[in-house]
């Protein structure tokens, strides 16, 4: 684009002061005078200089005169016009200049009568490392500067995690950090459950690993049919050799192949790279919907919210988000859409001039790409309604909790942890969860603190499964001192995590957090990132909520990593929505451990010896005094209790006095 000229037209001073209309035409009347009559864009300001509207033309002055003729305005646009107050151009060469600028500046202004799509922020890829004799897997989001191989974009960070997650089953990269490579001595937990082929420790030589490599590489690269029948063959030659434990291992990676693709629900021959693009409105909202297929592969979906008039047709919803949403991205070559938007042609030009390269926009009409569309519309329609079905207070609230924490989307599912002890005795951590229908209280968890592995999660169903990765991590959980809040926190959180690792690997369970919440300050922070970075897990949101001075409600601070400590507003609603899942945290911490406290001290040493049920308990308590009592009497003592025959009485007096 040439560098344009820009400046600020002003009304005429002496223009009579009416009406709020009246006023506002007057005032674009004024700046008509000198309004250029070639392309640009113009920018509609209220009386405090602030962006109404942002539009562009192909001729600045023809454009800008419609709106001195209300009867041709919608009720939307008269609004507009009564706040607007000045007015401001920028001169461009071409219409396609002036549609690219205007794109930018709508992003960057957010004037509210223009379509605005606010959640839009960069998508993740995933990066094959390229500065290191063994590359590592992992999520990238940003400038692509880095040496490597980039592939995506995905819809979502939990679709490059599922994703990397199955690469990581079947191809076995590392991705730990270089710094923790270099550091190990053992295989980690990864290797253990054979996501990793533990490169760290010489497990696996550089051309194994290379060899990995390059089939992660093909597999991303639209080559999934030739990698597979090369890992059957090799399945083949290892059972011909009778070498099964090979053979066992390459068919699980095919079988991780195969989840990959299984999750790809919709795919079209002939499909290399498109985009997928379907609008639908209802009650005066619009859902659009984009599919994102590369390499041949359907790399995931993502729902958009688009604020706009609610008169506003899909058609023009649909051709405002198209140049926003592409504002910051580059476009592919084809762009399948449910329908055709304004000023398609000219941005087809727009987008091909930004990218260097023709990108296409098409609306079939029929066949596989209509079935295409047709199933992102399903999609679409469904999700605006779940979106106006939900509660309005609620969705408002998770949005501020994302804007709050800097979070890719409203969270799904939040994950709050507290624990409880006096001294450290009968200590129990909680964790509670909440989402946007409120608390899930049939998701909430308690965990005995024992410091010994395993899994004291209740319900104790599936406690084999999570000890036997607990006794594979390294380093092995000490036993928390008394009062230790650090030590009991590291002990819940991975035990949590070591059992999500093994029971829900890929996340397709719904029992992943979107945002993790720790009843600490930047101690308990740090605990938490150090568990998640050990199990290699490093793509969920993490804050811990402190306190504020004298413990005073609504002075709480906030930390999260890389990020100085902050705090909310004391009104705000978020705030309080915070507060309340802390409390709710504390509360069922409080709850388990009372109750814990309560069992232990109802408790006595009776209770351990075979027969001795509540009659006979209460006879010897009343007889002796206490258990203490019952301990050290004789067998003769014993037996002249009340209900207390000879053979109980030996029982009891063998229960106290076995040799050890």
């Amino acid at each position: 684009m040439t560098e344009p000229s820009d400046g600020a037209l002003e009304p005429n001073p002496s223009a009579p002061a009416g009406g709020g209309l009246a006023r506002g035409i007057e005032a674009i009347r004024a700046v008509l005078r000198t309004m250029p009559a070639g392309p640009g864009v113009y920018r509609m300001l209220d009386a405090k200089g602030e962006a109404l509207y942002v539009g562009k033309a192909r001729s600045l002055k023809a454009r800008v005169a419609n709106y001195t003729h209300p009867a041709t305005l919608s009720n939307r646009l008269r609004r507009m016009v009564a706040e607007t107050r000045t007015m401001e151009v920028v001169v461009t060469h071409t219409e396609v200049e002036a549609l690219l600028l205007e794109n930018n500046l709508i992003k960057r202004l957010l004037p509210r009568y223009n379509v605005l799509l606010r959640d839009d922020k960069s998508f993740p890829y995933i990066q094959l490392t390229g500065d290191h004799d063994f590359p590592q897997i992992v999520k990238h989001r940003g400038a692509r500067s880095a040496p490597g191989d980039y592939f995506g974009p995905f819809a979502s960070a939990g679709a490059v995690a599922r994703t990397i997650i199955a690469l990581q089953r079947a191809f076995l990269l590392r991705s730990c950090s270089d710094s923790v490579f270099a550091s190990r001595t053992r295989p980690c937990l990864l290797y253990q459950i054979k996501r990793c082929s533990a490169p760290c420790v010489g497990r696996v030589d550089k051309p194994g690993y290379d060899r990995l490599v390059n089939e992660a590489r093909g597999f991303l690269s639209g080559r999934s049919k030739e990698v597979q029948e090369r890992l059957a063959l090799g399945m083949q030659e290892a059972a011909d050799r009778l070498d099964f434990e090979t053979a066992a291992l390459i068919r699980d990676r095919i079988r991780a192949l195969t989840q990959i693709q299984g999750r790809q629900d919709i795919s079209i021959d002939g499909i290399e790279d498109a985009d997928v693009v379907a609008a639908h409105q209802a009650g005066g909202h619009t859902c659009v919907q984009v599919f994102f297929f590369r390499a041949g592969q359907n790399w995931g979906n993502r729902a958009y919210f688009p604020s706009h008039d609610r008169q506003m047709p899909v058609e023009e919803v649909l051709g405002a988000f198209l140049g926003q949403f592409y504002d910051n991205k580059p476009p592919p070559h084809l762009v399948l859409l449910s329908h055709a938007p304004v000023d398609a042609a000219l941005l087809e030009e727009a987008l091909s001039s930004r990218v260097g390269r023709r990108v296409e926009l098409a609306v079939p009409q029929r066949g596989d790409k209509r079935k295409l569309l047709d199933h992102a519309l399903l999609n679409a329609r469904e999700a605006l309604g779940r979106r106006l079905s939900e509660s309005a207070t609620q969705q408002k609230l998770l949005e501020g909790v994302a804007q709050a924490f800097g979070l890719d989307a409203p969270p799904q599912r939040i994950e709050v942890y507290d624990n409880s002890h006096i001294q450290g005795s009968h200590a129990v951590g909680a964790m509670i969860v909440a989402g946007p229908d409120g608390f899930m209280k049939s998701a909430y968890r308690k965990f005995t603190i024992r410091g010994e592995g395993g899994d004291g999660a209740e319900p104790p169903a599936g406690d084999g499964l999570a000890a036997a990765i607990e006794a594979s991590a390294e380093p092995e959980t000490e036993r928390p001192a008394p009062g230790d809040d650090y030590a009991m926190m590291r002990e819940m959180l991975r035990r949590r995590f070591a059992r999500a690792l093994k029971e829900d690997p890929t996340r397709e369970r719904g029992t992943w957090p979107d945002l993790l919440l720790i009843d600490g300050g930047a101690g308990q922070l740090s605990v938490a990132r150090q568990v998640l970075a050990d199990l290699g897990i490093d793509d969920i949101p993490l804050c811990a909520i402190a306190k504020g001075p004298d413990r005073n409600a609504g002075r709480e601070r906030f930390f999260r990593p890389g990020r100085e400590p902050f705090g909310l507003e004391p009104r705000d609603p978020v705030l309080y929505y915070l507060q309340r899942l802390r409390d709710e945290a504390h509360r069922f911490a409080i709850g388990t451990h009372r109750a814990r406290r309560a069992k232990a001290i109802g408790s006595s040493p009776l209770d351990d010896i075979p027969g001795i049920g509540a009659r006979r308990k209460k006879a010897l308590l009343h007889h002796f005094g206490s258990a203490r009592g019952v301990s050290r009497a004789g067998l003769a003592d014993l037996e002249r209790v009340a209900g207390i025959s000879k053979a109980v009485a030996q029982k009891i007096y063998d229960h106290f006095h076995a040799e050890p």
